[in-house]
């Protein structure tokens, strides 16, 4: 049976540091703020942002929350984000997406000032991703697999990780991510010919393609370190990953679990990313 890595002792350990950091902080006169900005409500937008509002309180960090109707124009949401960006006391904004089809969104994330982008959003960050300089943050998932390999001791230097997905939201920036900790990465997508056999080779194996299960037991070896990104709705309603986890389980050295896994990080990473915008901005 493989080791679970569960995301919840990650999001501890890593919400202890942060208390600390933001008491640091407030004894300097800087009340870390995040702003969070929500058009319409749709349920996955509700429950991650729920959980960002108990993280930030553990932590000490304040949230201001723009909420606007689905309804709201693409200016509605143009002048919160100006708003944010000259508003000192925000260090940050997280921006559900995606938004409501009569709006820009593109043009919305590249409004966003890149210094208070704490998930990731605008080309600001990602450029700061790729050259590992520059305004802005990774996107909070892929920050959060690096978190999960960093606290169960997983020393990537020179082996070989392979990313499933090419997303700008996980897959892309966590590969740079990991080739910044001198692994050596292959990045596939629901494309790849033979995708198995590339999943094979892979010491390391990152699930972050969104389809339920598509990471079977031939994708996988004895010992790997499977970490599963996805987050679906099978046919029975039940919330699983890109990994059979059963398969995984037998075979696998370690793998995380869905739910339980990289998503209990994510809000963590969140409040990190605040925090480290706080101390910039000031």
């Amino acid at each position: 049976m493989a080791e679970h890595w569960k995301g919840a002792p990650v999001a501890q350990a890593l919400t202890e540091r942060l208390i600390v950091k933001a008491n640091q902080l407030k004894v300097q006169g800087i009340v870390p703020t995040l702003a969070i900005v929500r058009v319409g409500e749709r349920p996955e937008d509700l429950s991650y942002e729920r959980g960002a509002l108990k993280r930030c309180e553990k932590v000490g960090i304040r949230v201001k929350q723009f909420t606007l109707t689905k309804e709201a124009s693409h200016g509605d949401l143009m002048e919160v984000i100006q708003q944010i960006n000259v508003d000192r006391e925000i260090h940050g904004c997280l921006l559900f997406r995606p938004l409501p089809a009569h709006m820009d969104e593109d043009a919305i994330c590249a409004a966003l000032d890149p210094a208070k982008d704490v998930d990731g959003i605008t080309a600001g960050s990602l450029a700061s991703v790729f050259t590992g300089s520059g305004a802005g943050y990774p996107p909070c998932t892929a920050q959060a697999c690096m978190e999960i390999l960093e606290h169960y001791g997983c020393d990537l230097t020179g082996k070989r990780a392979v990313v499933v997905g090419r997303s700008l939201v996980v897959g892309r920036p966590l590969a740079m991510l990991l080739l910044r900790k001198n692994a050596t990465v292959t990045v596939c997508h629901t494309r790849t010919a033979d995708l198995p056999a590339e999943c094979r080779r892979a010491e390391v194996l990152i699930a972050a393609a969104g389809v339920a299960n598509m990471i079977g037991r031939d994708h996988l070896t004895p010992g790997q370190l499977v970490l599963d990104v996805g987050i679906n709705v099978d046919q029975d309603g039940n919330l699983v990953g890109d990994v059979d986890f059963t398969a995984a389980d037998e075979i696998a050295g370690a793998v995380t679990p869905v739910p339980g896994g990289v998503g209990a990080v994510t809000t963590s990473v969140l409040a990190a990313h605040v925090l480290q915008a706080a101390e910039q901005i000031g």
